[in-house]
């Protein structure tokens, strides 16, 4: 599992396996949970998008402001041959989400599905999985909402969301693992986890509110 904190696993991956692969879930299974969170207009950022189908089937839906990173410079260039007819607003950027490259406030919304995970698995990985959220709260807007999917439970996952550095309001929401298949990976960890995935939804600049 140390290996998905590291880019050259994924380099060597991607170009091994260039078929679309989706971790954990398919739009279908959270398309409820994103048109409640965001709607066709909002600048949605997909953070370590791979070559999932997620971004593609939102864009069918009406989501077709999607900006998505990758730190595999494999899969990047892969992904924007691909879907070089979609537009200038769906489009596919190497960068590290460690560090991104977006002004402060560029995006209403922003997914990561496993990524966060897949950096939990790797060296540093607490003080990686800071920067990625840090960054993510960074380049949202008021209100701005990161969306993250996880097999974390909540009393593993909330400790990195709720600091007292971020004015996150988090909401978890639980959805139903698909049926295993060729199309879903499901890591060790997963297969023990319950029955469900977790949907953190963080809405930024909500915590004090949300206390009252």
């Amino acid at each position: 599992m140390s290996q998905y904190g590291k880019a050259e696993y994924w380099e060597e991956r991607y170009t091994r396996d260039p078929e679309p692969f989706d971790w954990y879930q398919r739009f279908a299974g959270i398309k409820d949970l994103v048109q409640a969170c965001f709607t066709p207009e909002s600048k949605i950022l997909n953070i370590g998008a791979g070559n999932s189908r997620l971004s593609e089937e939102m864009f069918d839906e009406g989501y077709q402001n999607i900006t998505n990173i990758d730190i595999s410079h494999v899969v990047t260039k892969a992904m924007q041959e691909k879907y070089k007819d979609k537009g200038p607003n769906f489009k596919y950027l190497h960068m590290d989400a460690r560090a991104m490259e977006f002004e402060d406030g560029s995006f209403d919304g922003a997914i990561d599905k496993g990524t966060l995970d897949a950096i939990l698995c790797g060296e540093s990985s607490s003080s990686n999985a800071q920067k990625v959220i840090q960054e993510v709260h960074r380049v949202l807007g008021p209100k701005g909402v990161y969306f993250a999917i996880s097999y974390g439970l909540p009393e593993h996952r909330l400790q990195y969301f709720e600091k007292p550095e971020y004015d996150w309001n988090v909401i978890v929401k639980q959805v139903h693992k698909p049926t295993i298949s060729t199309s879903i990976a499901i890591t060790n960890e997963d297969k023990d986890a319950p029955n469900v995935h977790y949907i953190y939804i963080c809405t930024k600049g909500q915590q004090k509110a949300a206390k009252q």
